[in-house]
């Protein structure tokens, strides 16, 4: 049995992303196993999702900490690292992280993000897109650093904008080529460590 790379993946929903990395590795030849499902919500569905699938789903729920980000990353960080985590995967995590976590796992997390980066960081990247009248979309996996949807790109992956296209029908499209351009990335990502 060849050694697979421990990966933990963050999530706040339903975690389809996640679904997409956990399919992936259950392939013999994927070079990454996925150890651990994370959220900083109790009920997301994704949990549902991972445990059925064999994965431990652990909720690190955020509301205790109140306002203290950072405490909330700290009971994070240890949970990874109790563990043996070697790589963080984002999925649909919704909480812009503090430094701390940052800076704990630079150049070890990846996260996926419903824009062709630079363009459309942050939030309404489909409806933003189509309001300024754009050709195509796409998604790209990043490198995490401290500025939102900065990091070093890892990969994209390119989707037409069609005539009529509403957020909803451009954010289905893309997420079909999110689905395909994650696992592949974050494979060439960890053969690449």
């Amino acid at each position: 049995m060849t050694h697979k790379t421990k990966v933990a993946v963050l999530i706040s929903g339903r975690g389809s992303n996640m679904e997409a990395l956990v399919r992936a590795a259950q392939d013999p030849a994927c070079p990454f196993e996925i150890a651990l499902v994370l959220s900083n919500k109790p009920e997301a569905g994704g949990l549902i999702t991972a445990a059925a699938a064999g994965v431990e789903a652990l909720a690190v729920d955020q509301k205790p900490y109140g306002k203290d980000r950072e405490a909330h990353e700290r009971a994070i960080d240890a949970a990874l690292r109790e563990r043996g985590i070697q790589v963080v995967a984002l999925a649909g995590y919704m909480r812009i992280l503090t430094p701390f976590l940052v800076n704990a796992w630079e150049g070890r997390m990846l996260n996926i993000h419903p824009s062709l980066l630079p363009a459309y960081p942050g939030l309404d990247t489909h409806g933003r897109a189509l309001s300024a009248g754009e050709v195509e979309a796409g998604c790209t996996v990043h490198l995490v650093t401290a500025g939102v949807d900065e990091g070093p790109i890892l990969g994209q992956a390119r989707v037409p904008i069609l005539p009529g296209d509403t957020d909803h029908m451009l954010s289905d499209r893309v997420l079909e080529q999110e689905h395909q351009l994650y696992p592949a990335t974050l494979a060439a990502f960890v053969r690449g460590l």
